[in-house]
């Protein structure tokens, strides 16, 4: 097998190891990142970890990691361009930003700015002396980044390039499968490969192992030896085995990698008249216990570890496509999901003694079925793209809420407005309560955004979802079409409990106070399991086995123990298993 590479692809043979009393300095107990105020707010002019350009119809991002600008400063150091959350941040940033800034770009390349590396992958460090929830987190918000490409090449008139200027390891591999063209220079030392199982005792748990079944279709075999080899195969035998799509020569490789981006771009429509959309940042007012959005406020309650969440539509909004372009990112419902977006995330990463997030939506009804009009609405004017690329936005937020491992009970009482898109949260939500009162006006509004405008990971809509044993009832609701008084709609199985004016406040509180009395574990694994029922797909797969597999996983002794694999890495211990199958 001359193909398959005898050293570490992360260490080319004239480059050294961190020390192990480098390595060692951070225990695999330490809880180091609890305490980070974590944000996800950037813009290229602060990018750290990434270079972004764009040439014409063709935009390049370059990875060349700072390597002490990590979340925690100079506590590891990201050589190799080995990444930790900070590094991913910046680049779900520079892919929202290409979707809405640079609608005219039709093809981008992702590549290295090292010699002979393109990635190393996760910062071994990083993970080793990160709390648990913290690297599962990590895990989630990369492949939803990973994700978040190959929506783009589907939704976005976009197809990505990886230009692996040298070898990818582990998540930087990953991060080449999300792409639809691979490119490998042919250098006599890069490859590709997956070395966690080998080295660290954990798996490629951003979705590598699904990619490279489910996407690339490689075979079993095949796959099982190349996860299983930790210096990784490069050459003619990664091209063979359709692990990358073509192999370069250094001599030729710009030349290459301009050729395939034109190829890729030449695939997609011609969008130069466009003009893109500038992102203003997204930050909330934060006093106390109160975080207030123009469009979305959360109330926390640490001391029931609960979070009030409030989604708001405005009186009045734009009727046509134009408008709604006029207004660019301030378009209420723009501007009201990337708050959301940015709730949601807090919440999963800084926030994480909240065991449960109570949703509300409020404001006109009439707004919502106007906006969802238009973002369902199909047509050739030139600024259509812009209406379809926020269609899609609220689409991954919604996932977002999907995958995130809080629990979620909508609350539709007076004064609320679940209509449409909010109706869509509160499907998504584990559990909705109507107030079924006559004294109270109260009302679930459907329009044709429940119609399968927001497909889930499952690829059919939340409501196909809720009633996959009666599909009839799907029909029914959407036959009505309407706002849907809180008897009807819990009559039509919309509504989990739908309690009186009397009962409401009590039989609220018991089931609060017993979310909240549960295993986070359990209730994790709970959620997990009854989200997505139906067809599974490559993304089910993916954020089912990261929160299955590689949450088990990380909690191992063979992995995170004293002597787990990935404690052990770098340091002169060589790792002890327990050698029985589970």
């Amino acid at each position: 097998m001359s193909d398959i590479l005898l050293i570490p692809p992360f260490l080319p043979s004239d480059l050294t190891v961190t020390t192990t009393q480098e390595q060692s300095s951070a225990p695999a107990t330490s809880d180091a990142a609890a305490d980070l105020n974590i944000q996800f707010a950037t813009h290229p002019s602060r990018y750290r970890h990434w270079e972004l350009s764009v040439e014409g119809d063709i935009a390049t991002l370059k990875m060349n990691v700072e390597p002490f600008g990590g979340l925690r400063g100079d506590d590891y150091e990201l050589k190799l361009n080995s990444y930790d959350l900070s590094v991913d941040i910046e680049l779900a940033d520079a892919m929202q930003r290409l979707r809405f800034e640079y609608p005219e770009v039709r093809s981008v390349v992702l590549t290295g700015a090292l010699d002979r590396v393109f990635c190393a992958g996760a910062n071994i460090v990083m993970l080793r002396s990160s709390a648990h929830s913290f690297k599962v987190n990590f895990c989630k918000f990369t492949n939803e980044t990973r994700c978040g490409i190959e929506d783009a090449s589907e939704n976005s008139n976009k197809r990505f390039l990886a230009a692996l200027n040298g070898t990818a390891s582990g998540g930087g591999y990953e991060l080449a499968l999300a792409c639809d063209h691979i490119v490998l220079v042919d250098d006599r030392n890069s490859a590709v490969s997956f070395p966690e199982v080998p080295l660290l005792g954990v798996l490629p748990g951003t979705g590598g192992l699904t990619r490279i079944t489910d996407k690339r279709k490689i075979r079993r075999d095949r796959c099982d030896v190349f996860s299983s080899i930790a210096e990784g195969i490069k050459g003619k035998r990664a091209v063979e085995w359709d692990l990358v799509d073509k192999i370069a020569p250094l001599s030729k490789w710009d030349e290459v990698v301009a050729a395939e981006a034109r190829m890729l771009a030449d695939q997609c429509e011609d969008r130069s008249a466009a003009k893109g959309v500038e992102l203003p940042e997204i930050a909330a007012k934060i006093d106390g216990n109160t975080w207030t959005y123009e469009y979305v406020t959360m109330e926390l309650d640490p001391a029931q570890r609960t979070a009030n969440l409030t989604i708001n539509a405005p009186d009045s909004c734009p009727s046509t496509i134009d408008e709604a372009y006029a207004q660019g990112a301030a378009w209420w419902i723009f501007q009201a999901f990337r708050e959301m977006d940015d709730a949601i995330l807090h919440l999963r990463t800084n926030l994480r003694d909240i065991a449960l997030v109570l949703l509300r939506a409020t404001g006109s009804a009439a707004t919502l079925e106007t906006t969802d009009g238009l973002m369902a609405g199909s047509s050739n004017d030139a600024n259509a793209w812009f209406v379809n690329e926020v269609k899609h936005f609220v689409k991954r937020c919604l996932k977002r809420v999907d995958v995130t491992a809080k629990s979620f009970y909508a609350l539709a009482n007076e004064g609320t407005t679940f209509t449409g898109t909010f109706l869509e949260l509160a499907l998504a939500s584990d559990r909705i309560y109507v107030l079924d009162d006559p004294d109270f006006e109260v009302n679930l509004g459907v329009t044709v955004a429940n119609a399968g405008m927001f497909p889930m990971a499952n690829g059919i809509s939340r409501l196909e979802t809720r009633f996959l044993g009666e599909p009839t009832a799907v029909a029914d609701i959407l036959e009505t079409m309407r706002q849907i008084p809180a008897d009807e709609a819990n009559g039509l199985g919309l509504a989990t409990f739908a309690p009186d004016d009397i009962d409401w406040e009590d039989e609220l509180r018991m089931a609060i106070e017993e979310r909240a009395s549960f295993s986070p574990d359990a209730l994790t694994g709970m959620e997990s399991n009854l989200r997505f029922a139906g067809p599974e797909t490559m993304e089910t797969k993916i954020f089912g086995r990261l929160t299955a597999w590689q949450n088990w996983i990380f909690q191992r002794p063979n992995a995170v123990g004293e002597r787990g694999a990935l404690s052990c890495y770098g340091t002169p211990m060589r790792p002890e298993f327990s050698v029985e199958r589970t």
